[in-house]
């Protein structure tokens, strides 16, 4: 008999679907009367063999019965059943079936049941099959999207709902551009369009999500999608599945960030660069503005005072294009009610997750408050900068407009590159305090010198070497001697760094000592061997033997050159030092080939003299071997073009000078080694501004004095100095004559003062004493000290000279 007709589905994937699915019906007694083709392929039974006998006894085992029985008694209560039965095959055996039952009343009355039976084994997998369906839709955890043809959304799941916060069927029949956020909204329908048409499957794909009805939200998905198609390769649509993945993102974009802060932030010494990294690291990647203000003593390299805040200047604020009610180097006052006063007081951050920008904040006039408010902010950090327990400034983080509000896990990572931040400002705030001081020492070691010395014209270049910018071992000096003369010092000592500079500094100081006792170059040099050697001994006992401070001393070279302008006389001795070169006006350059001496602190050896006369602009160049070495270490070959650019002795010194370091040193490099560069040319004094008279060792030698003096005074037109220059030159002269013997010379020198020198055989030195008021003399060098600006005394060879200066009166 046939089979009455019922709608059941006709997936291919339903087992009891009735193409695959084998069929009976039952009447009320439990007599079989309608029997399947499929029913025999599965039990074996023909169609004849089945109808018309009870069901029970043909189709379940004894062992069965019962079971079957109260399946029989729910399906007859509920009018139906669904489930898994045992059956009994025509050979014997026992096989497991899945019936779907039914009851169904027949046209002329009575009652009939139509089963559909399959495989237990296909109908639990297609119930599996069917619950994966129905958790997809309603218990993952993952969101499912569901696109039609035409990429409109067809359905989405309750994931999807409730990661949105839109009803499920709010998007349905739309597609996305219509309910998301345009920037977000193009990427969605690009993937959908993209796989609709390839069938080329996205794998986890991440991209931004952002509701229209709530922008400020963004959320970050995970997007995996496939086309489906039917049997026949009909294509249905697009799935996709979106995994909110925002908390893992934001995880790996604060990791990624401090990786990056560590990079970025602290690439210099200098506080102002590292705040203005610090401000575009936060601004980059993790709010839209950043602010770094910092108390005044930090950006002077001073240590603030534990305990103080005072005002903060505004270092750096990023992104800098933005018009900002502080600009950098403004004072940023903090009120008691600002975030950032509470964050400096109780030295932890402070987060205003959601902030109406509250203008009593800051001091503001109208129009800084208008560009506040135009910024819109709506969440703020604020964190201190600490380092070594002392509060350096405040860092400041906001978001604005369409920003999602600051989290706890924000701060956490905004307080960990502050902290990093903070460590770099107070190193380079610390670098910036110790080179100041360098620089100071280095400033007061280093001469200023004079460009209107009688004997020479002078230039310098002075270039430390990479290590500590600034400061350095090598040194230079000039050094006004008596008569009009000049001293010219070059030293290197070795090393960098404010160490060398120190010893470098004592060196000058006893180079510039010794130089005022008018001693010969080599006997000067001399001096300062000994005294590097007892430095070098000191140091020794003073440092437990460091080797390094040691021989900073020992290594150290000089150079000490006098020229007299008079005579035009140079007299140099060096100490393992370079020698200079000497260019003449009329074109010839020479290297001095002058003893070099061994370096200072050696002991035990000798130095000499050389001497030399040189034409009135001839350019004498004293240097450090760091110019030389300076850029390829051949030193031939820098010499070489060191002469080359000495030959233009009429060219301005500075220029000079600006040649040669361009000619040596390597381009856009700093040297390795300091340098140093003195440029001297020299100057003669005119005849007519020198007088000199030799005189007889006799009583009227003072006499005679006096009336050359007022002779030669009233031809250079300096009258009114002849009473006290004739008083001054009666005294030498008087102790010249009772306590030398020997001619007696008398010289004046008029330069930029007027110079009066009385020279004899004696090596006798004068010296000031109290004279009583029993006593008849005494009194002469007493006056002479009373009426002159400088006098002293300076030994020679065939004797000594006594000279006074006199300023000249003005114009």
């Amino acid at each position: 008999m046939g089979t009455p007709s019922m709608h059941f589905s006709e997936s291919p994937e339903d087992p009891f679907a009735l193409s695959r699915g084998a069929s009976a019906v039952i009447d009320d007694q439990g007599t079989v009367v309608g029997w399947s083709t499929r029913a025999r392929e599965l039990l074996g039974y023909p169609a004849e063999e089945v109808i018309g006998r009870a069901w029970q006894d043909l189709l379940v085992d004894a062992r069965d019965l019962p079971v079957v029985r109260s399946v029989v008694v729910d399906a007859v209560k509920a009018g139906g059943w669904f489930g898994v039965l045992p059956v009994r095959h025509r050979d014997g055996s026992r096989v497991e079936m899945g019936f779907r039952t039914r009851a169904v009343t027949r046209e002329g009355g009575g009652r009939e049941w139509f089963l559909v039976g399959a495989p237990a084994t296909e109908v639990i997998a297609w119930q599996r099959d069917r619950a994966l369906l129905d958790g997809l839709y309603h218990r993952s955890p993952i969101g499912l999207v569901v696109h039609g043809p035409d990429r409109r959304v067809i359905r989405v799941n309750r994931a999807v709902e409730k990661a949105s916060g839109v009803p499920a069927e709010a998007p349905v029949g739309r597609r996305p551009r219509e309910f998301m956020v345009d920037e977000d909204a193009g990427p969605a329908e690009e993937r959908v369009r993209h796989v609709l048409e390839t069938g080329e499957p996205l794998i986890f794909t991440e991209q931004s999500a952002r509701a229209r009805h709530d922008p400020g939200r963004e959320r970050i998905v995970s997007v995996s999608a496939f086309r489906m198609e039917d049997p026949s390769g009909r294509v249905l649509g697009v799935a996709e599945t979106i995994e909110d993945v925002t908390d893992r993102h934001r995880a790996q974009r604060r990791l990624a960030l401090l990786n990056e802060a560590s990079a970025r932030i602290g690439t210099s010494l200098d506080v102002t660069q590292t705040a203005r990294e610090l401000a575009d690291v936060a601004a980059d990647g993790l709010a839209d503005y950043c602010s770094v203000d910092l108390l005044k003593p930090v950006t002077l390299g001073d240590e603030p005072l534990a305990g103080t805040a005072g005002p903060l200047l505004r270092i750096a604020f990023s992104p800098p294009e933005h018009r900002v009610p502080f600009r950098q180097g403004d004072t940023v006052p903090v009120l008691p009610e600002s975030p950032q006063a509470q964050c400096l007081a109780e030295r932890r951050p402070i987060l205003e997750g959601r902030l109406s920008l509250r203008p009593e904040w800051y001091a503001l006039d109208r129009r800084r408050i208008e560009i506040a408010l135009g910024l819109g902010v709506h969440s703020l950090i604020a964190l201190p900068l600490l380092a070594r327990g002392l509060v350096l400034g405040v860092v400041s983080l906001w978001r604005s407009r369409n920003s999602e509000p600051f989290e706890d896990e924000d701060v956490a990572v905004a307080q960990e590159f502050s902290s990093r931040a903070a460590v770099c400002i107070d190193n380079a705030r610390r670098f910036t305090q110790q080179q100041s001081a360098a620089l100071t020492l280095q400033r007061s070691l280093l001469p200023s010198v004079a460009s209107d010395l009688p004997a020479v014209e002078v230039a310098c270049r002075y270039l430390p070497a990479s290590g500590e910018p600034g400061i350095g071992g090598d040194w230079f000096d000039v050094i006004p001697l008596s008569g009009a003369r000049v001293a010219l010092v070059v030293g290197d000592v070795v090393g960098h760094g404010i160490h060398a500079a120190a010893s470098m500094g004592r060196l000058r100081a006893a180079a510039r000592t010794l130089a005022s006792l008018d001693l010969e170059p080599d006997e000067v040099v001399a001096r300062l061997d000994d005294l590097v050697s007892l430095l070098a001994a000191e140091l020794e006992s003073n440092t437990d033997g460091n080797r390094s401070a040691i021989e900073q001393v020992l290594g150290a070279t000089c150079l000490y050159a006098v020229y007299d302008p008079v005579s035009r006389h140079c007299s140099l001795a060096r100490a393992g030092h370079p020698a200079p070169v000497v260019s003449t006006p009329g074109g010839e350059v020479t290297v001095l080939d002058l003893p070099a001496g061994p370096p200072l602190g050696l002991g035990g050896l000798p130095f000499e003299t050389y001497d030399l006369d040189l034409p009135e602009g001839s350019l004498l160049a004293l240097y450090t071997n760091g110019l030389l070495e300076a850029r390829d270490g051949d030193v031939d070959a820098a010499l070489e073009s060191l002469r080359a650019c000495l030959t233009h002795t009429t060219e301005p010194l500075d220029h000079t000078c600006h040649t040669v370091f361009e000619a040596l040193l390597p381009k856009d490099q700093v040297p390795i080694d300091d340098i140093a560069l003195l440029v001297a040319r020299t100057r003669v004094l005119r005849p007519q501004d020198v007088a000199s008279w030799q005189l007889p060792l006799e009583a009227t030698a003072a006499a005679r004095a006096r009336e050359l003096i007022t002779a030669k005074l009233t031809e250079w037109g300096l009258s009114e100095l002849a009473f006290t220059i004739e008083l001054v030159a009666s005294e030498l002269v008087t102790n010249a004559y009772r306590y030398a013997a020997g001619p007696i010379t008398l010289r004046l020198i008029r330069t930029h003062c007027l110079i009066c020198e009385v020279s004899d055989t004696s090596h006798t030195s004068p010296h000031l004493r109290r004279a009583l008021s029993t006593d008849e003399g005494g009194r002469g060098l007493f006056l002479v000290a009373q009426l002159t600006e400088r006098w002293g005394t300076r030994y020679t060879h065939d004797g000594k000279t006594v000279w006074t200066e006199q300023a000249l009166p003005h114009p």
